[in-house]
């Protein structure tokens, strides 16, 4: 039996974003209804979103927390069913949405402009958590990748893509979808799809480490153009890692990654990122990968990222920085900006914000002088705020990369940087 000390611990938070198509353009005043996935018809919540297309807040029973820390056969988390309806739009609908206790998920929903617009249920289906499901088994393949000096096209450095080109199936499967998707967005949505938000801070961070530098991998060597696919990875977890188109991202994950944006795991003297495999520990046995819930006990030991990435990978294993992230105006500076700052990278981000605002209306319009006074730490505690980052006001490593991300995706200028 387990120990439940509070309601608190059978609730979790959901955040629900409507947008238009693009993503990145908030569509307000849309009707969410909400239901348990097992009772489809009884609806359990609904409400509208405000100017910015967001509902904050949702409070959703969720199993106990302790169904996430260990292997077991009660489910993690529960499941419901969302319903967005807005005039001029094709009703949208997720099933599956996974929530966990004193967990925050974040679903981003995306309607069509339709002048007919239809109601048929055609619901984009969250499928189970891999390590809940059974999923294959990674084929074995070596970490570290022979590369010809001729032959093949691999990168001369080591690079953040701007987007992640996703085989929606095994490699070939040539009937199946492939999806552009932001990097960091497909970061998130694997680590969401992989590892259980309630890990400790940690654990999170070596996991996401681990699947940034496996991604990071692929692209380098080019993996599957080399192969004459024209992808950047697939969907599969027998062949890479799980990616799910809808996929719930949660706000521990997300905050790790941000804070490891640009980061790879490396070994000396290899020029290319690992390619750090791991399995579940527990159904699936994998010597010299990571396992996940061995990594679970290691985080709740007290290691810390690298000294979970040592335990698995060598103790020579270091945490390296991509030399270029693509697809963005200017890299971070290198220190914080706040009150006081000065120069150009205060202009660049007075300049970013300013053009975000259009699409964002609460983000104030500042002066753009490379003065960072009150009005831009304002206008950058908005920014965090819409965009679920910590209101600080000040523009440290994941603000930099977010509002960079965001101006490029309002903008439509990737292809010119």
């Amino acid at each position: 039996m387990d120990n439940i000390t509070s309601t608190e611990d059978l609730l979790g938070e959901l955040d629900i974003f409507v947008t238009e198509e693009d993503g990145l353009t908030p569509i307000s005043n849309s009707t969410i209804e909400i239901a348990n996935t097992g009772y489809p018809n009884d609806v359990l919540y609904e409400e509208t979103t405000d100017t910015y297309g967001h509902i904050p807040g949702i409070m959703l029973e969720a199993p106990p927390n302790a169904y996430s820390q260990s292997p077991s056969d009660n489910q993690p988390y529960s499941e419901y069913n969302i319903k967005v309806s807005h005039p001029g739009y094709d009703t949208a609908y997720v099933t599956g949405v996974q929530i966990y206790s004193k967990s925050v998920g974040v679903q981003t929903i995306r309607l069509t402009r339709s002048p007919n617009v239809q109601d048929s249920y055609n619901p984009i289906v969250i499928p189970g958590h891999t390590l809940f499901e059974y999923f294959p088994p990674k084929i074995a393949e070596s970490s570290i990748k022979p590369l010809s000096e001729t032959g093949e096209i691999v990168l001369s450095r080591i690079v953040v893509p701007e987007t992640i080109v996703v085989h929606d199936g095994v490699p070939s499967d040539s009937t199946a979808t492939n999806y552009y998707v932001p990097y960091l967005d497909y970061i998130k949505n694997v680590a969401s799809s992989e590892i259980y938000s309630t890990w400790s801070d940690a654990t999170i961070t070596a996991n996401v480490l681990a699947i940034m530098s496996f991604t990071l991998n692929r692209v380098y060597t080019e993996w599957y153009r080399n192969k004459g696919y024209n992808f950047t990875i697939t969907s599969s977890t027998a062949y890479d890692h799980k990616w799910v188109y809808g996929q719930t991202i949660y706000d521990s994950i997300s905050e790790a990654v941000d804070n490891v944006y640009n980061n790879y795991i490396g070994k000396p003297n290899v020029r290319q990122p690992i390619l750090t495999q791991y399995c579940d520990g527990k159904r699936v046995k994998c010597p010299n990968w990571m396992s996940q819930w061995g990594s679970k006990d290691l985080g709740d030991d007290g290691f810390t990222a690298i000294d979970i990435l040592r335990y698995y990978y060598g103790s020579d294993v270091f945490i390296g920085t991509a030399d270029l992230v693509s697809g963005i105006p200017s890299s971070y500076p290198g220190y914080d900006l706040n009150i006081g700052s000065r120069g150009e990278a205060v202009l660049a981000i007075q300049q970013q914000l300013n053009r975000i605002s259009r699409n964002y209306p609460a983000i104030p319009q500042i002066t753009e002088d490379g003065i960072y006074g009150p009005a831009t730490k304002d206008a950058v505690s908005a920014f965090q705020g819409i965009f679920g980052l910590p209101k600080s006001g000040i523009v440290d490593f994941p603000t930099w990369y977010k509002i960079s991300q965001i101006f490029v995706g309002v903008t439509g200028i990737a292809e010119l940087v």
